[in-house]
């Protein structure tokens, strides 16, 4: 006889809930996905579909549906009754107690009492049951609200159709109002529609019909305050908004903006600062790359030139080639600050001087075949030609006035 098979444990049952709710604890403390992976011992896979859920369509067509994992059970406030407070109600009240006398051994305003024994007590017999009163107030406590686009099917046919024709969840949000000026129930936002695309299982949304939305994403990004997010350096890093205010009006010089420029296939780079004030341009010749240290010790050689006025100030964006500017600010004396993620305009002037370069150094070339001697004489030629924003001095005109004077 064949040996009977064990029946099949619920899902999330045992030490694969623990694991879950101790992935999610660490999730809402700030810990990014692939740490909080390591630390529960899952792969970043399985902590990505715990997280926001998965739809698996079969080779007929039918979707199954797996739902993100719920968090783990909050800790009720105490502001609500507990068990125990509920037993000593029901113990009071069956002997006789006045709700203010119930009140004052629990500590807990009389309306409280008298609202509690009316609102929890058995509707048929009308006696106050203490565990039968805290199932009835915990299944009361969610109040859940039903999703609007699955409680109306004619909302949720045009916004289907409205996507499936490449429409952004805003675009259909904006529109509505003014194709069905007198129907205010066909009114949405669009926040509503990303969680019906993100959570089929609540929204009434389909996945089967991708991608939907233009990233083609079919779970919700994860953002992060700059509170939560990972440092990108190792080394205590200053931002960008904390940089003197002389280097804002271009009043002292010496305050260089910086930036690498790549090659074909990201392989290869050229360093590039500018000056703020003269937007005078230097070029650090990378012959082995833009690894942190050997990106270091060529800009310390580059800045060691400089007279110690002229280096009041570095502003950078987030590359990984600047991991070691701890050591080269302790090298140089000059501070080194961070701009913003993805905003370039932080750096205006080495942006628009990368602008000028790439005249002499073409997107999608091998950087690598210049030699410092050839940036050098670019940096020249560059430094050389008369710019409007200087009444038509060149840079090196400026720059060189600077020197006269540290001198």
């Amino acid at each position: 006889m064949p040996k009977p098979r064990r029946p099949r444990k619920p899902p999330g049952a045992g030490p694969e809930q623990a694991k879950r709710d101790h992935y999610l604890r660490l999730m809402a403390q700030g810990m990014n996905n692939s740490a909080a992976c390591r630390k529960v011992g899952i792969n970043r896979r399985t902590g990505t579909r715990w997280r926001y859920g998965r739809t698996i369509t079969s080779a007929d067509g039918e979707s199954r549906i797996y739902a993100p994992i719920a968090a783990p059970k909050r800790a009720v406030s105490t502001r609500y009754l507990s068990e125990s407070e509920r037993i000593t109600i029901a113990d009071e009240h069956r002997a006789g107690s006045s709700s203010r006398t119930i009140a004052a051994l629990l500590d807990r305003a009389p309306s409280t009492i008298s609202r509690e024994i009316n609102r929890n007590s058995d509707p048929e017999t009308g006696d106050y049951h203490p565990f039968a009163a805290h199932q009835r107030a915990a299944a009361r406590r969610p109040r859940p609200k039903p999703a609007k686009l699955r409680t109306s099917a004619e909302l949720r046919e045009l916004v289907q159709e409205l996507l499936d024709q490449r429409w952004s969840p805003e675009q259909i949000c904006r529109t509505l109002p003014s194709q069905y000026p007198d129907r205010p129930e066909l009114r949405l936002t669009p926040e509503t529609i990303y969680q019906a695309l993100y959570r089929p299982d609540r929204g009434g949304l389909t996945r089967s019909r991708l991608p939907l939305l233009r990233t083609g994403r079919t779970y919700r990004k994860r953002r992060r305050s700059r509170e939560q997010r990972t440092p990108r350096f190792t080394d205590r890093s200053q931002s960008i908004h904390d940089r003197p205010g002389t280097a804002e009006d271009r009043a002292l010089p010496g305050h260089w903006e910086g930036d690498l420029i790549m090659g074909a296939h990201n392989r290869t780079a050229i360093g590039t600062l500018v000056e703020r004030t003269t937007r005078y341009v230097l070029l650090v010749h990378l012959p082995q790359g833009r690894n942190a240290a050997h990106f270091r010790d060529r800009l310390i050689t580059t800045f060691s030139a400089l007279p110690a006025g002229l280096r009041q100030s570095l502003a950078w964006d987030q590359g990984v080639e600047m991991g070691r500017h701890a050591e080269f600010t302790a090298a140089t004396s000059t501070p080194v600050y961070f701009c913003d993620p993805a905003s370039p305009w932080q750096r205006g002037s080495n942006e628009n001087t990368n602008g000028l370069l790439r005249q002499y150094f073409p997107k999608s070339s091998d950087l690598s075949m210049h030699t410092a001697e050839d940036l050098t004489a670019v940096a020249t030629e560059l430094n050389n030609r008369p710019r409007k924003i200087l009444d038509w001095d060149t840079p090196a005109q400026r720059f060189t006035r600077l020197l006269a004077e540290a001198a």
